[in-house]
C-alpha cells in the first residue's frame, strides 16, 4: 500500500462530489473512492458527507469497516 499516492486533508476535501466529479473518503488512513455507490450521490450518505476522514464516525453507522471492502482504494491520507 505504500506505492500509493499520499493525499491531504485539503486534497480530500476537494473530492466531495462538489467541487470535483470524484467522491472520496477516508478510514484508518486509506482513500476509497465510492463515485460509483448509489448512496453517496452528490457526496452525502444519510448525514455523513464525503471529502472527509470518517474514521471516528463508523462507531455510529449500522455497518462495520468490511463495507469499504467494495470500493476502489485511490491513495493514502497524509
Amino acid at each position: 500500500m505504500s506505492e500509493l499516492p499520499v493525499y491531504t486533508k485539503s486534497q480530500l476535501a476537494l473530492r466531495n462530489g462538489q467541487d470535483k466529479p470524484q467522491i472520496w473518503v477516508a478510514f484508518k488512513g486509506v482513500i476509497y473512492d465510492v463515485t460509483e455507490s448509489r448512496l453517496w450521490r452528490n457526496g452525502k450518505h444519510y448525514e455523513h458527507w464525503a471529502g472527509q476522514d470518517l474514521t471516528e464516525e463508523l462507531a455510529d453507522a449500522p455497518h462495520t469497516e468490511t463495507v469499504f471492502e467494495k470500493f476502489v482504494v485511490v491513495g493514502r491520507l497524509e
